[in-house]
């Protein structure tokens, strides 16, 4: 038992179960549709004329019996301040996290959905319909690649970490029931019909593996077991990290800046009542979003009965970029998939011994180029300033 397993003491228990039940929910892939592509074809088939329907894959756990477990948790007797707090927000993320699940396909999703990711300000959709008008629209993109192919270079991307990190896992799977590429419990996971954008790869590589994956990685080498799964409300944080990773590589161009917008876009007008069909016309028609990639944003955005999760990249990107510009370092985001609200506490933690240094380092930091973009985003940023950037 290391020093720090002793530090933590009682804590174990309670960290690993949490940790045992977030795993059960697998939130990510229960709001997955299954039958995204077949649902594509039908409504390309009907000419964009009518709502999709799509289906999520049954729940494997009984909801009461898990809350019951949920709340034996004797997180009372946890002295340490910091732990207990972190313990305390955790069981109640996780609570929200079963009645959403449970809320699918209803009306009440959208309000789980809400206390789950939070609301759209008014200076974020301002940002987003800024980017939208600031950017041309893009010609299509000649290029892309099949599943297999990216498979091969995500398998590529784990080897270069397992030449710095022998011990660096490395799972890549492709799959028919998946309709967007991500990271689940540190595997990546490639829909079987994918046909990404050729120069998109190395971005989404340094997106999905160099923060997602590494960010798993690193949390699963603490002895708080919940930094691999996620402390809660981390996704934000996460995927703004991430964001900024496609950045400092030089690959958020414009296409990507104007899908990371819309989707605020999209999430604001679900938000005001619209659904899907209107969504879908409102992507196209005023924001000249190609079909394929407007059904994309709409389908994410409906999923479920309204889901406000997608308006977390650019309000991530956007905090990220704050704490930058606040000449905060970044090395403290690495030790594990924790939200920006948890650096003190994360902080006091590695100070006290009862946490690690992070184990790898995301390679996207050291990419040529890298560190003179990071050196400019010190001096001040906006997201609008990123077009600017990519356009360069």
């Amino acid at each position: 038992m290391s020093s720090s397993t002793q530090t933590l003491g009682a804590a174990v228990d309670i960290d690993g179960r949490l940790t045992a039940i977030e795993r059960r929910l697998d939130l990510l892939l229960n709001l997955t549709p299954v039958n995204a592509a077949e649902a594509w074809t039908d409504f390309e088939r009907g000419d964009f004329g009518s709502a999709p329907t799509l289906r999520l894959r049954p729940l494997e756990f009984e909801p009461d019996l898990v809350r019951r477990e949920l709340y034996d948790l004797e997180i009372e007797t946890i002295d340490d301040p910091a732990l207990h707090t972190l313990f305390r927000a955790k069981r109640d993320e996780i609570a929200r996290e079963i009645t959403v699940l449970e809320d699918r396909d209803t009306s009440r999703f959208v309000y789980g959905s809400l206390q789950l990711y939070g609301e759209v300000s008014p200076a974020l959709a301002a940002a987003a319909e800024e980017l939208l008008k600031l950017i041309p629209v893009q010609a299509p993109s000649s290029r892309s690649v099949t599943a297999a192919t990216f498979a091969q270079a995500a398998k590529e991307e784990f080897d270069r970490y397992q030449a710095m990190y022998p011990d660096f896992p490395a799972y890549v799977e492709v799959r028919e029931d998946v309709s967007e590429l991500m990271v689940s419990f540190g595997k990546l996971l490639i829909p079987e019909t994918a046909a990404i954008r050729a120069d998109r790869v190395e971005p989404l590589l340094h997106h999905e593996v160099g923060t997602h994956v590494v960010t798993y990685q690193n949390g699963a080498r603490q002895p708080l077991t919940l930094l691999k799964i996620g402390l809660p409300g981390y996704d934000e944080t996460q995927e703004g990290l991430a964001v900024l990773a496609e950045y400092l590589t030089g690959g958020l161009d414009p296409r990507r800046l104007r899908v990371l917008a819309a989707r605020v876009v999209a999430v604001g007008k679900m938000l005001d009542g619209a659904e899907f069909p209107e969504i879908f016309k409102s992507l196209r028609e005023d924001h000249r979003i190609p079909a394929k990639t407007a059904w994309s944003i709409a389908i994410r955005v409906v999923v479920g009965g309204g889901s406000v999760k997608d308006a977390i990249y650019l309000r991530g990107i956007t905090r990220i970029l704050e704490t930058i510009a606040e000449g905060n370092s970044l090395d403290v985001l690495f030790v594990g998939k924790l939200a920006l609200d948890h650096v003190s506490l994360i902080q006091d933690l590695l100070d006290r011994g009862v946490l690690e240094a992070p184990w790898i380092r995301p390679r996207w930091l050291d990419v040529p180029g890298a560190q003179d973009r990071l050196n400019r985003l010190r001096a001040g940023a906006s997201v609008t300033d990123l077009y600017d950037g990519a356009a360069s």
